[in-house]
């Protein structure tokens, strides 16, 4: 049921918006999705089932827009200042996407933790929901590897990116410094200035 899991996911993201997580009610969670409760165990297994599956929708989202941020131009400098500023707005907009980068998760969010946690569903999409999810560590590894997968272009050798990498990797870590202490000229024009006019 991948639309009455969407509309489950949309509703507890909603009700995340308007009170804390330990508030959130399964009863009013489908109720909202127009669905039944016994639906929503069926999906998700529990609350925490649930809460999983959100934050790893989230995660998608984010990682999604890194994609795109990545495909906006041909210059790899601005490239890398668009994945930046996505990062940053992203984590402003979205407490679940902020909590994800820093590591920082407040009373008021779900707090899954990141390891696997045994699974007996037989939804694919919460399986996948109930195995790892990213840590900030992990994050800043796969934004830093897509840029470089797509800055280097295919065939380049592990030993021509190591440069690359690096710089990439500088970029993600100062969006996620500007997440923690945004900046006042914005994450843009601290990008720009920090990496090098010919960016290979």
């Amino acid at each position: 049921m991948p639309a009455a899991r969407e509309s489950l996911l949309d509703a507890a993201y909603s009700a995340l918006a308007r009170r804390p997580w330990s508030a959130v009610r399964m009863v009013d969670v489908a109720a909202a999705a127009g669905v039944s409760r016994q639906t929503l165990y069926n999906e998700f297994g529990s609350k925490e089932g649930l809460a999983r599956a959100l934050v790893r929708r989230e995660a998608d989202g984010y990682l999604a827009g890194v994609e795109r941020a990545l495909g906006t131009h041909s210059d790899a400098r601005e490239r890398l200042t668009a994945t930046a500023e996505w990062t940053a707005s992203a984590a402003r907009e979205n407490a679940l996407v902020r909590a994800m980068l820093t590591g920082c998760w407040s009373e008021r969010l779900p707090a899954p933790t990141l390891s696997a946690v045994p699974s007996s569903s037989a939804v694919p999409a919460q399986r996948r929901a109930d195995g790892p999810l990213p840590s900030p560590g992990d994050f800043v590894a796969i934004v830093r590897d897509r840029a470089v997968a797509v800055l280097a272009g295919p065939g380049a050798h592990r030993t021509d990116t190591t440069d690359l990498a690096r710089t990439c990797e500088l970029v993600v870590r100062l969006a996620l410094s500007c997440v923690a202490a945004p900046p006042v000229d914005g994450v843009g024009d601290l990008v720009r200035t920090a990496l090098p006019r010919q960016l290979v």
